[in-house]
């Protein structure tokens, strides 16, 4: 469902039922990229039907694999790729982006990448310099979309350490790496979300893996590899059942189950966090879905406190600190959260956007460059602001859930952009016995 213009969220009593997350959106870029790579037919259950995975649908089908969709089944038909005619544009997708940028590097074609002016203004040396260190050729604006990579001769193997934990740079160095000469070792001193390692294992792809003796690991990847068709079941997207839960967790008597989502421990650390602050929330019905632990997470309304949240917590829950932080002002005491620099290039600098919407419902809140702390009393703010999602989409459904504990609405300027992950939010939303208008 395609949402446009404003909407407001106000205190609409109890949320009940269940009800499934979209299907996770790091997973479905994987999906449709590894089975383009494949040769041969793979095949597609509960991809999300977002605006960035549909950009590297078409992307996909730009570098000459076929992709086709029949309901809730895609179909993809891949193999060796071809340099396409046109830019392949990704919108505001940074992990579609940088994803088939290493795809592509690995393959040894051409491409031109490109975006809207919120990607264009993100960061992509981070994925553009270990690519020039294999033998690469690809030009940038200062490290900055527009990309072009241009083909040439097969890439070498290197050995590099990650200065940040970032699963997308991870990821276009691994794909890069299946089709360089050598075996590429990638040191990972911090652990980031392991989607990529998981999925190509179900196409048949060997990596191996070494504790660093630190909590890190380093990552061998043989190249020369080639991937193996396969049928996927996406899981749902533990970000987007974030929203769900934490709705549950901030409105009274509230008690609503996601179904299928998956827990992946480098994923989990919202809801470890939760459980940190005294929330009510179990996982239930634990199972395996495309390589991932998957369960059902039962959410009820909670008495919550503060509390700090690790700065080495952050990457397994880089995308939740905006809807954590409006969970935060429904919490008695001081939250502090530390290590999110990131979040300053992201959709938006959304330490910036969490900052100016909480003080603007009355939420006592203070920022630092890599840092955010917010102070509840132990009962929702006050709400009443019209709030400015800055054409991010975890901005606005955060805002949208925090207006519904809120002593009065809460009002987002332009929710257009919440179809790139959560399409079905309000509607979703609405069933649970949201009052979103």
């Amino acid at each position: 469902m395609q949402l446009t213009g404003p909407l407001t969220s106000q205190n609409s009593g109890p949320l009940a039922g269940a009800a499934s997350a979209p299907g996770d959106k790091s997973i479905s870029h994987r999906a449709l990229i590894f089975s383009a790579m494949a040769a041969g037919r793979s095949e597609i259950t509960g991809l999300l039907d977002g605006e960035d995975v549909l950009r590297t649908a078409a992307a996909m089908r730009a570098l000459g694999a076929a992709v086709e969709r029949d309901g809730p089944v895609w179909r993809i038909g891949g193999g060796a790729w071809k340099s396409p005619d046109k830019a392949l544009y990704f919108g505001n997708s940074g992990t579609g982006a940088r994803l088939v940028m290493g795809a592509v590097a690995g393959a040894g074609v051409a491409a031109r990448f490109d975006g809207d002016a919120s990607l264009r203004s993100r960061p992509m040396g981070r994925v553009i310099e270990p690519l020039r260190m294999m033998g690469l050729s690809a030009t940038a604006a200062d490290g900055r979309l527009p990309v072009a990579i241009d083909a040439g001769a097969p890439l070498a193997a290197i050995d590099c350490k990650l200065a940040q934990p970032s699963a997308q740079v991870k990821s276009a160095i691994i794909l890069a790496a299946l089709g360089a000469q050598g075996i590429t070792c990638i040191h990972e001193p911090v652990r980031s979300r392991d989607h990529t390692e998981r999925l190509l294992a179900v196409f048949g792809v060997e990596l191996r893996f070494d504790a660093d003796g630190a909590g890190g690991r380093y990552i061998f990847v043989p190249g020369g590899q080639s991937l193996s068709p396969s049928r996927l079941a996406v899981p749902g997207d533990p970000s987007s059942a974030a929203f769900l839960v934490a709705a549950a967790l901030i409105t009274p008597n509230s008690d609503v189950t996601v179904r299928n989502v998956s827990v992946n421990p480098l994923r989990a650390g919202f809801y470890e966090t939760l459980r940190d602050m005294g929330a009510n929330t179990v996982f239930e019905n634990p199972r395996e879905e495309c390589g991932e632990p998957v369960a059902d997470i039962r959410a009820r309304h909670s008495v919550l406190h503060g509390c700090a949240v690790p700065a080495e917590r952050a990457p397994s829950m880089i995308d939740e600190y905006p809807i954590l932080a409006a969970v935060a002002s429904c919490a008695a005491g001081e939250t502090k959260m530390t290590g999110l620099e990131e979040l300053r290039v992201k959709e938006s600098d959304r330490i910036a956007a969490m900052e100016a919407g909480l003080a603007a419902c009355g939420v006592d809140v203070a920022s630092g460059p890599d840092w955010l702390r917010v102070i509840g009393d132990g009962t929702p703010p006050k709400g009443g602001a019209d709030v400015k999602a800055r054409h991010d989409h975890r901005i606005a459904m955060s805002f949208l859930v925090l207006g519904l504990a809120a002593k009065n609405p809460v009002a987002i300027d332009d929710v257009s952009m919440i179809a790139t992950s959560f399409p079905d939010f309000l509607p979703v939303m609405t069933k649970l016995g949201a009052a979103i208008s």
